[in-house]
């Protein structure tokens, strides 16, 4: 049998297709500014479907009005987070400029990257200085949420 849209079956929790972003993950004043340079697609972690880790999917569009975008931060989990140009011909080409820190090393990217960084190495800020086309980024932590997500978010 197969289920139409995922809405029925023993599984079809885990099928994830709408925007169900935890209450609260954004400050309102930075909710505005991310919502004006970023389109979050898809969230998912342990509060949408019970016992997942947690995963955020998201276009970023413009350079936003505020540098750095995200300060530096640290999880005591690991995290996994990337940067995707959208030109299928090019698929390595960014089509955008960002830099990015990871333990005070900064590191500018401009080819579609996956980035590794083990729990408890500070990484950030984030600085998105160019955009020419919108950019897939995602990032996954190995935990059921984003539990320090107010505290990047200022």
């Amino acid at each position: 049998m197969v289920h139409d849209n995922n809405k029925s079956g023993a599984f079809a929790q885990n099928f994830v297709q709408e925007l169900q972003t935890p209450p609260n993950l954004l400050p309102p004043d930075f909710e505005k500014i991310y919502n004006n340079f970023a389109q979050r697609i898809l969230w998912v972690d342990g509060n949408v479907v019970p016992g997942a880790f947690q995963m955020n999917t998201a276009w970023y569009k413009s350079v936003p009005e505020r540098d750095p975008i995200f300060p530096e931060h640290e999880h005591p989990y690991d995290e996994i987070i990337g940067f995707f140009g959208n030109d299928p011909e090019n698929p390595y080409d960014l089509g955008a400029e960002i830099e990015f820190a990871v333990e005070g090393e900064m590191h500018k990217i401009t080819k579609s990257t996956l980035l590794f960084i083990k729990g408890g190495s500070p990484h950030g800020p984030m600085h998105i200085k160019r955009v020419d086309r919108p950019v897939f980024h995602f990032s996954v932590v190995m935990n059921t949420e984003y539990a320090e997500a107010k505290d990047v978010y200022k």
